[in-house]
């Protein structure tokens, strides 16, 4: 080999290397459960109604699990309705949030005589996992919830509530083969693609073009966590969902951008509205107007489960 040849080569190896760094860097960053540098810290002062439906969190729900189909011990906390009236709420919390933090809009189903399951996604809260999934994974873990609750409660009516990662778990979750007794979805702050979110957040935060570090990690992502992030598409999953969606998202919102609302929306054949919340940042379209987001959420599945 001449020594052209052999100088290309290194080139090309530490090219490789120095990706292979970088992208295993940015899975850690983004992938790896832990406290994340990044996370705006939420406000220290609580709203009276948070606090109201903490307490209330507290002193009623008790704990399920499952297995999930990979063997992970899956765990959601459970508050049933003062009435039986067959109607269950299954709320999924956002990234690196936890199913504790979704009481208030538990309180909201609640208060509307539903049955509330608060799951702690894959590597979250009590559930395990050393990896996020970003919906993709957890959805096939929702589907494993809803015949838990199937189960408990064969003459149940479902409604799914996401915020943030977790509005692209249910988003997710609308694309699969699901049973009659799934009614419809409320999405708050969801991303269009895994893709699209993390190519957004490496260039916000690391000013830095998606090629060629989202296809490295997600290779990467792919041999470590089992999933490649192209195939956690909430779109595609949208196509194929022909149920009621009720689209929520801050017009400030710059961690999820707004501009993401408006491809689910498109995406989605089924029944569908869209509650723009006017100078609300991320995840915060409830606490901007608490009053206005129930009423929202009331009248919304009221058409769909009387």
């Amino acid at each position: 080999m001449s020594k052209t040849g052999k100088i290309i080569i290194s080139i090309i190896l530490l090219i490789i290397i120095g990706l292979g760094a970088a992208g295993n860097y940015f899975y850690s960053y983004a992938v790896v459960p832990a406290k994340k540098e990044f996370l705006a810290a939420s406000s220290s002062k609580k709203s009276t109604q948070l606090i109201a439906a903490e307490k209330w969190f507290d002193a009623n729900h008790s704990n399920w699990q499952i297995t999930s189909k990979d063997g992970l011990e899956l765990s959601a906390y459970y508050l049933p309705a003062k009435t039986n009236q067959h109607k269950t709420a299954i709320i999924a919390h956002g990234y690196m949030g936890q199913a504790a933090d979704m009481s208030q809009y538990a309180k909201i189903y609640h208060d509307l005589g539903y049955n509330v399951l608060l799951p702690d996604a894959r590597g979250h809260g009590k559930s395990e996992g050393n990896y996020i999934g970003f919906g993709w994974p957890e959805r096939k873990d929702y589907l494993q919830w809803i015949k838990y609750v199937n189960k408990k409660e064969p003459r149940t009516e479902i409604i799914l509530h996401g915020v943030s990662m977790g509005a692209a778990t249910i988003m997710m979750t609308s694309g699969e083969k699901l049973p009659d007794n799934v009614k419809a979805f409320v999405e708050d702050c969801g991303y269009s693609s895994v893709n699209d979110e993390l190519s957004y957040q490496l260039k916000q935060l690391f000013n830095l073009p998606a090629f060629p570090l989202i296809p490295v990690t997600s290779l990467i992502t792919k041999i470590r966590a089992g999933y490649f992030w192209g195939e956690a598409d909430t779109i595609k999953q949208l196509r194929k969902n022909n149920r009621p969606m009720l689209f929520i998202h801050g017009d400030k919102d710059d961690f999820v951008p707004f501009s993401m609302l408006d491809k689910v929306y498109h995406a989605t054949k089924g029944p569908k509205e869209k509650y723009v919340v006017h100078g609300a940042k991320h995840a915060e379209a409830l606490s901007s107007d608490p009053t206005l987001y129930q009423k929202k959420i009331t009248e919304f599945i009221q058409k769909y489960i009387p």
